[in-house]
C-alpha cells in the first residue's frame, strides 16, 4: 500500500518523449496531474512528437496536463511553468529534473558550447527548476523531487569516459542529495533514480548507436514504474537515495523485466558496473 497520485500535480523540465513522457503518462493513470517545460512545439524530422502530441498522450491516460513551450535554462520560462501548475492546480507536490543533455565526447573534442550547454541544461537547470518548485514544495504533505540522475560512481573508468558529460549529470545528483539533507525536516523527499540499462529514447537512437542500440534497450516503462514506485512512499521513508530502477522494482515485488524489452542481456547504462561474480 502506498500513497495516492489522485489530485497531486507534478512539474517537470521536458516530458515532451521518451521517459519523461512515460512518467507522466503512468502518472496520469493514477490520477495526477501534470504541467512540463519542453521545447518541441512543432514536429523536429530528429524526434518523434511534441508537447501537443504528448499533453494528448497523457489526457488519454486518464490525467489532466497542460504544456509550457519554453527552456529550461531560462528562468522566466521556467516561472512561467511553475506558475501555471499553481494557476491551473493549485500547487506542485512533485518536481521531476528531467531534462538533459547528452555530448559523450572526450576533452580535446568537446567544444566549450556543448560543455556549457550541458551545464545549463542539466545541473543548471535542476537547481533553477526545483528552487522555483520550493515554495509550493514546502506546502505539500507529499512532496518529492526526483532528479535523473546517476549514483556517483568514482571508478576511473567513468570518470575517464567522457568528464564534461559526467560533471553535469553527477551535479544533478549532487544537488538532489544536499537538497535531502538541506529539506529533510520540512518533509520533502529528493532522491536521483537511474536506468540499470539502457533506455530507448530517441538520444539512444540518434547518438549512442542506431537501431542496434535500442534493440538493446530496455523501454521507458521501466523507469515509469520505478518512479511511481518511489512516488508512492511517504517522503520521510525515503530520501538521499540514488536509486537504479530495477532495485526500485526488485524491492517493489517486480523480478521479471522480461516486458520491458531489451532482450536477455541488455546493455548496461553509463555509470553502471557489471555486478560482481559471486
Amino acid at each position: 500500500m502506498g500513497t495516492s497520485l489522485k489530485g497531486r500535480t507534478i512539474v517537470m523540465s521536458g516530458g515532451s518523449r521518451g521517459i519523461g513522457l512515460a512518467i507522466l503518462t503512468a502518472a496520469a493513470r493514477a490520477g495526477a496531474n501534470a504541467v512540463f517545460l519542453a521545447k518541441t512545439d512543432t514536429p523536429d524530422p530528429r524526434l518523434p512528437g511534441t508537447v501537443h502530441t504528448a499533453v494528448a498522450a497523457i489526457e488519454a491516460a486518464g490525467g489532466s496536463a497542460v504544456a509550457v513551450v519554453g527552456d529550461v535554462r531560462e528562468e522566466a520560462d521556467v516561472e512561467r511553468a511553475v506558475a501555471t501548475a499553481v494557476d491551473r492546480f493549485g500547487g506542485v507536490d512533485i518536481c521531476v529534473n528531467n531534462a538533459s543533455a547528452l555530448d559523450v565526447r572526450g576533452t580535446g573534442e568537446l567544444p566549450l558550447k556543448r560543455f556549457d550547454l550541458m551545464q545549463s541544461i542539466n545541473s543548471r537547470g535542476t537547481f533553477l527548476l526545483t528552487r522555483t518548485c520550493l515554495p509550493y514544495l514546502k506546502r505539500s504533505d507529499q512532496a518529492h523531487i526526483l532528479t535523473l540522475s546517476p549514483p556517483l560512481n568514482l571508478a576511473p573508468r567513468w570518470l575517464g569516459a567522457h568528464p564534461g558529460y559526467t560533471v553535469s549529470k553527477y551535479g544533478m545528483t549532487l544537488l538532489t542529495l544536499g537538497w535531502a539533507s538541506e529539506f529533510a525536516e520540512e518533509g520533502i523527499a529528493a532522491n536521483c533514480l537511474w536506468p540499470q540499462t539502457m533506455i530507448a529514447t530517441a538520444a539512444v537512437s540518434n547518438v549512442l548507436g542506431g537501431e542496434n542500440a535500442v534493440s538493446r534497450s530496455r523501454s521507458p516503462e521501466i523507469m515509469a514504474d520505478a518512479a511511481l514506485a518511489v512516488f508512492s512512499r511517504p517522503p520521510r521513508e525515503r530520501t538521499g537515495e540514488t536509486l537504479i530502477d530495477a532495485d526500485v522494482l526488485a524491492e517493489a515485488g517486480v523480478k521479471d523485466l522480461a516486458g520491458y524489452g531489451g532482450g536477455e542481456h541488455p546493455e548496461l547504462d553509463f555509470f553502471v558496473d557489471p555486478p560482481q561474480a559471486g
